[in-house]
């Protein structure tokens, strides 16, 4: 074992893990990789069983069931296509607005979103189902593959979000409270999403023309209805048995996941959508994604572990602490670390590593724990769409048709407006913290 003092013991990890990172290799096996070398360098073979207890933890938290289940439902409405007739509906209502149908996307994230939890499936929907709907319709490509980035990324902090109840337990915050908290940010990103859309378009009508006389079609309103009752309504429902039982307090977060799991399996089978294969891949995406989510938890447990365990997180504190300006100068050297890391980190590593330490320091601030983690999430956000590790990005790719023409320029260029968009929304939020802190204050429980 090897004496040393936590500044060089956070240097050593901390550059460890940016070489591991440099390999390629997964994120998880690198920050478990860098959590064991370091553990046994500088605590010795009894890092071992502290590496125990926090797995043991993890296996026996009530409210990580959550996980799976959240991720059941959202399988399960992929499988009933939920999102494709949802957007074929509000597609007949978009009009002649000019830049209607990328507001069209941005609404129809927020409902996958809601019906999901997590961006992939979103992503892959309106990439494959939207974007080349606004292509068709003349969209610039960089507006279109932004706004269908962005708004699938929705889907990591709008609720049911899979990265606010592994956040709530890290944090010691209500999972239930952290949903309703997300709901008003969460809406206003997507308001300020429209609202830039609509002036861009307004500007430059070349962005995004509105939709032609001609391809207007005209429908009766018997068809309007029988569409609103086959794709609005199992939406409608599906948020009335998950969000609406966490907020008046008639469920846990735990127990609407598994209402909102029977709810999707009904929903599938409404669509006839529901047979053995169905049940059988939504199971195994099911299982492939909690086991990557729970393998990238158990190691940045152990990151964790050891980083504050041998005292960094003491000096990572008093470091935050003696940042000039007062306690805003403190808030904004952690929302850079946390926007730098999001470069290089997947959301859950960021979570597990920088909340425990995070999270005192604004406790000691004074800042408020729900509005804390909101800005902390809406911060994780912004690593969605920034590269090197944009995750968003690599879901896009591999989603869109090649045909379309959309190049590595017109991504990168779409997604930084967004990008600064979102800091915008954390600018409002700073201003105006009542947006994240009045809804969670009127639940019943």
């Amino acid at each position: 074992m090897i004496e040393a003092g936590p500044e060089a013991v956070a240097i050593v990890m901390f550059g460890m893990l940016l070489l591991g990172m440099a390999t390629g290799f997964p994120i998880a096996w690198v920050i478990g990789g860098v959590a064991i070398i370091s553990g046994v360098l500088f605590w010795g073979p009894e890092v071992f069983a502290a590496f125990y207890q926090q797995a043991y933890g993890v296996l026996v938290a009530y409210v990580l069931l959550a996980v799976p289940l959240f991720l059941f439902m959202g399988t399960m409405v992929q499988q009933a296509r939920i999102g494709e007739k949802l957007f074929n509906f509000a597609y007949l209502l978009s009009g002649g607005i000019r830049g209607g149908l990328a507001v069209l996307v941005v609404l129809v994230g927020v409902v996958l979103s809601v019906c999901l939890g997590i961006i992939s499936g979103s992503i892959a929907m309106l990439a494959i189902v939207a974007l080349p709907t606004l292509i068709e319709h003349g969209y610039d490509k960089e507006l279109a593959s932004g706004t269908v980035m962005a708004s699938g990324c929705l889907g990591i902090f709008i609720p049911p979000s899979v990265l606010l109840v592994v956040y709530g337990p890290v944090a010691n915050i209500s999972v239930g409270k952290l949903f309703t908290g997300a709901f008003m940010p969460g809406f206003l990103l997507a308001a300020v999403y429209i609202t830039y859309i609509l002036i861009r378009c307004f500007i430059n009508p070349r962005l995004g023309p509105p939709m032609r006389a001609e391809e207007r079609v005209a429908v009766s309103l018997s068809t309007k209805i029988r569409m609103f009752t086959t794709s609005a309504m199992p939406v409608l429902a599906l948020i009335m048995a998950v969000l609406v039982a966490i907020y008046t307090g008639i469920a846990t977060p735990t127990e609407a996941a598994a209402l909102g799991a029977l709810v999707s399996m009904l929903i599938a089978l409404s669509y006839r959508q529901l047979n053995y294969k169905v049940l059988r891949d939504a199971l195994r995406q099911t299982f492939g994604v909690t086991g990557m989510i729970m393998f990238t938890v158990f190691a940045a447990l152990m990151f964790q572990t050891v980083f504050l365990g041998l005292g960094c997180g003491d000096m990572f504190k008093d470091a935050i602490l003696a940042a000039p300006f007062g306690k805003w100068g403190s808030f904004a050297a952690m929302m850079i670390i946390i926007f730098i890391l999001g470069f290089f980190l997947v959301d859950l590593a960021i979570v597990l590593i920088m909340v425990p330490l995070i999270t005192p320091i604004g406790a000691a601030l004074g800042f408020d724990p729900i509005w804390m983690a909101m800005m902390v999430c809406l911060n994780i956000q912004t690593g969605y769409l920034t590269p090197p590790f944009a995750q968003a990005i690599f879901f896009f790719r591999g989603s869109v048709n090649p045909a379309l023409g959309i190049t590595s320029g017109h991504v990168m260029r779409g997604i930084i407006p967004f990008v600064c968009l979102i800091v915008i929304t954390m600018a409002l939020c700073i201003a105006f913290p009542q947006i994240i802190t009045w809804l969670p204050s009127t639940m019943l429980r």
